[in-house]
């Protein structure tokens, strides 16, 4: 899980950078409209939706319209920059940018933290799977449910504790 206890003015810039050299590397344009979108997503360990974003950047008084941020979010996600977490309809800052992977998420049921696992090895398991069903994989979400240790450290434990 993502500790809470880091420097995370050092864990945006570092972001900040790897996506202004993925799109240097793709021929791609970082906008400013991009980079304020990357910069809100990436400002907390939270998956944010659209409309947060869209308050947050009308914060300093210039509120762009919903389609520009869907299209800059689209844009981050096509770079694999940002994630899209489906059961939430909500976006997290990649953990790892500067490799092609697919991500799993493992979201606090009690604080809202997600995080971003890559692991490789499930994602070979679920392709096995479907292959042997006959089944052409082209994506795959997990999204894994449950407590952060930060939120069982505080006594807080998920609905499922005793098993699925």
């Amino acid at each position: 899980m993502q500790r809470c206890d880091h420097d995370h003015g050092q864990c945006i810039a570092a972001l900040m950078l790897a996506a202004e050299r993925r799109c240097a590397e793709r021929g791609v344009r970082l906008t400013q409209q991009r980079r304020r979108v990357l910069e809100v997503v990436a400002g907390s360990h939270l998956a944010v939706g659209a409309y947060q974003i869209l308050e947050q950047l009308g914060q300093d008084g210039r509120l762009p319209a919903p389609i520009s941020v869907y299209r800059a979010l689209d844009f981050l996600v096509q770079q694999g920059l940002v994630h899209r977490v489906a059961s939430r309809n909500a976006f997290v800052a990649c953990s790892g940018p500067d490799e092609s992977h697919t991500a799993q998420f493992l979201i606090c049921e009690h604080c809202g933290i997600v995080s971003e696992l890559r692991d490789a090895e499930l994602v070979q398991t679920l392709n096995r799977g479907a292959t042997g069903q006959g089944f052409t994989m082209t994506a795959a979400i997990v999204e894994v449910y449950g407590a952060c240790p930060a939120c069982v450290a505080a006594g807080t434990r998920p609905a499922n504790a005793g098993g699925c």
